[in-house]
């Protein structure tokens, strides 16, 4: 089965005004459409053909870099989207919430600390909320690469993303990353990144 272009749950329009509507036309079906095609290009034929995404990525360093820029691609937009979400908690609770004091000492010291990852991110990449066996961590990656992959410095399952490639908020904030980061706090569905948590 190829992999599919996931629709979104909701408008274009949802994330007004902090992500505006052309943005996220663009940035689905261009973009996120673009890494799906080339994912299925990349693995048609292969032994690769009927594998889960995760399965990919875990073992993204034996395979082409076309694999590893798409295959991140793919997968690093589908959480993107899903955890942008409109409704549903607007703060971390319960479980999710006993963790991130436990990693990171309060909400807003891990507010903080991802907050730096996206700032300082050279170039393209993304910033992550990552689960591993020992707890929460934040890690950034470069390009379309993320924690699920081999090759990344921090290992482990994402639970929440954000794409600080330009193409993600340059219509609207132009060259203020430092901005768009500041209204992704307003985007996220907390009940989404929970049961990632817990899944």
């Amino acid at each position: 089965m190829a992999f599919k272009l996931p629709e979104l749950g909701y408008d274009y329009s949802a994330l007004e005004p902090h992500i505006d509507a052309r943005t996220m036309e663009i940035h689905h079906t261009k973009h996120h459409a673009g890494y799906t095609n080339n994912l299925n290009n990349a693995i048609g034929g292969t032994d690769l053909e009927g594998k889960s995404i995760e399965e990919i990525l875990a073992s993204v360093s034996q395979h082409s870099v076309a694999v590893r820029n798409n295959g991140g691609g793919f997968y690093n937009h589908n959480l993107y989207w899903d955890v942008m979400a409109p409704g549903g908690a607007e703060t971390p609770e319960g479980e999710l919430l006993e963790a991130i004091n436990t990693a990171f000492g309060s909400v807003d010291s891990f507010k903080e600390q991802f907050v730096k990852a996206a700032a300082t991110r050279f170039g393209s990449g993304w910033a992550w909320l990552v689960k591993k066996d020992s707890g929460l961590v934040v890690a950034s990656t470069p390009n379309q690469d993320n924690p699920l992959m081999d090759v990344a410095e921090v290992q482990g399952t994402p639970i929440l993303g954000i794409d600080v490639w330009e193409h993600a908020y340059y219509l609207n904030y132009q060259n203020r990353r430092p901005d768009y980061i500041n209204a992704f706090w307003y985007l996220i569905n907390w009940d989404v990144v929970s049961s990632r948590f817990k899944g």
